[in-house]
Order: C-alpha cells, then sequence, then structure tokens
C-alpha cells in the first residue's frame, strides 16, 4: 500500500514511465507525494499516464526522450529541473525488452546487440549523468535502475537482454561507491517475469509463465513492484546503497 506523503516534496524522474512496470512507478510515486516527470520515447502514452496522474490531483509533467542519446537525457533533466527546481529520485526503467525477438546468440546480430546495450546499459548512465548534477548540489538523491531477475537465472536465447541486464547491476555497485560521498544512493530492483503489456506479446499464456517455479504460485504484476521502489525512492533506505533487490515471488533465491 503506497502511503499518502511518503515522498511529498520529492521531485521523480521515471523512464519508460509510459506504460508496465514505468506506469505503475508513476503512479505510485504521485499518490504518495511526489511530482513526476513521465519520461518516455513514446510520448503520446507519456502523455496519458501524465493525465491519469492529473486526474487524481497529482503533479506531473510528460517529457519526450531517448535515453540512449546525451542531448535527449540532459533535456530531460533539464526540463524536469526547470519545472519543480530540483531533482531528487531518477528511476532507470527505459529499456528494450518488448518485441525484443528470442533467438540463438550467434544469431543475433551486432547492430541489435549495440542497440540493447544502447538502450539497457548506456541509458541509465547517460540519464544518471544528465541528474546527478542537481543530486550533488543538494547533497542527496536516489536512484532506482532497474534490473532483471533472469541475470541471475540466465535464460537461452536471450543473451543480449540478460547480459544488458547485468550490466545494469555492474553500473549501480559501481555508481554507489562513487557518488556515495554526495549522499545519492544508488540501488536495483531485479523484477521476475512480471505480466506487462510486452510480457504478454512476448509469451505465450504469459499469466501462467514459470509460476509454478515461484514460492507465492501467481504471475507477478507490475503493482507487485511498487513497494520496492517506494523503498528504495524513501527515507526508510538512507543507509543502503549498491544493493538490487529481486522481487520475484520466490522464484529464485540468489
Amino acid at each position: 500500500m503506497v502511503e499518502p506523503g511518503s515522498l511529498g516534496g520529492r521531485v521523480a524522474i521515471v523512464t519508460g514511465g509510459a506504460r508496465g512496470l514505468g506506469r505503475a512507478f508513476c503512479l505510485a510515486f504521485a499518490q504518495a507525494g511526489a511530482a513526476v516527470a513521465v519520461a518516455d520515447l513514446n510520448f503520446e502514452q507519456a502523455q496519458n499516464t501524465t493525465a491519469q496522474i492529473l486526474a487524481k490531483g497529482g503533479d506531473a509533467l510528460a517529457l519526450p526522450v531517448d535515453v540512449s542519446d546525451e542531448t535527449s537525457a540532459q533535456r530531460m533533466a533539464a526540463q524536469t529541473a526547470e519545472r519543480w527546481g530540483r531533482i531528487d529520485i531518477l528511476v532507470n526503467n527505459a529499456a528494450i525488452y518488448g518485441g525484443l525477438a528470442r533467438k540463438p546468440f550467434d544469431a543475433i546480430t551486432p547492430e541489435e546487440w549495440d542497440r540493447v546495450m544502447a538502450v539497457n546499459v548506456k541509458g541509465p548512465w547517460l540519464c544518471a549523468k544528465a541528474v546527478s548534477p542537481w543530486m550533488k548540489a543538494q547533497k542527496a538523491g536516489k536512484i532506482i535502475n532497474i534490473s532483471s531477475a533472469t541475470f541471475y537465472s540466465g535464460s537461452a536465447n536471450w543473451a543480449h537482454y540478460v547480459t544488458s541486464k547485468g550490466g545494469v547491476i555492474g553500473l549501480t555497485r559501481a555508481l554507489a561507491k562513487e557518488l556515495g560521498d554526495y549522499g545519492i544512493h544508488v540501488n536495483a530492483i531485479a523484477p521476475g517475469f512480471t505480466l506487462t503489456e510486452a510480457s504478454q506479446q512476448l509469451i505465450p499464456n504469459a499469466e501462467r509463465y514459470g509460476v509454478e517455479r515461484g514460492a507465492l504460485k501467481r504471475a507477478e504484476q507490475p503493482e507487485d513492484l511498487v513497494g520496492a521502489a517506494l523503498f528504495l525512492a524513501s527515507s526508510a533506505s538512507d543507509f543502503m546503497t549498491g544493493q538490487t533487490m529481486i522481487v520475484d515471488g520466490g522464484r529464485q533465491f540468489n
């Protein structure tokens, strides 16, 4: 359950905020009192998520962003700071996932590999780089990177995606060491297979996929990630950094 006011006065950027996990994070942060920049490559869908927040009395701004482009990431941060005067939270959620064909590692083209890495690993780095001046000036900030539990288990015919999500964990640990002196906390969430629109397009009968391997025996929903995100965004996690929280219903206990 979202604690109303628990993020009151905070400003959050959520990349890939237009739908799926990103939309769930945006709605939850707004309900908890944060002003939210809904940043997404699909600006029309970002506007839809923003409209949902505004309709509930929240404060939000839709921003078009290509996280793999440094100029775009910098513009996203500048527009957020111009609107609200600060940046407290960054959720690096944008990633290439839906529509990514599963194929043997030796059938992946260099172009496809590079595109996955550009969005899934370079993107979080560029966005962290873009918000860091404001967080450093404040001597406070929360960066939450979205990895994947598939990094721990591996997944056949998905080498580019699995590798990229491992890179996110490496980036999380490196940034935590580098930014700690500025009061900036950097942590990651590793979701299990979550029943988003993209997942349902990717896997037939997605609502049953892997359910029996979990301890809780039900499909993971986007809302199941909200509690971990709110914890990492709030003062409750102020002595936690460089960590990855696996939220997968007990499919693995690594």
